[in-house]
């Protein structure tokens, strides 16, 4: 595997994180673990980290070489 397949792949990966909790946020789904209702602050986070990633990766794979 190439290292842009690798990086596109992964880049794809973090957005669909990304947008799940965008998606999350906007909707205000709520998430329970084991009896635990996650907070919704915690898709903040949970945006912003992957989508940064997500970014970062497509930005590399998009250098020639």
């Amino acid at each position: 595997m190439s290292r842009k397949i690798y990086l596109l792949v992964c880049s794809m990966v973090y957005f669909v994180v990304a947008a799940a909790h965008l998606t999350r946020l906007i909707f205000g789904w709520e998430i329970a673990i084991a009896g635990w209702t996650v907070p919704q602050w915690v898709s903040v986070p949970g945006l912003i980290i992957p989508g940064i990633l997500s970014t970062w990766g497509f930005v590399l794979a998009s250098r020639p070489g």
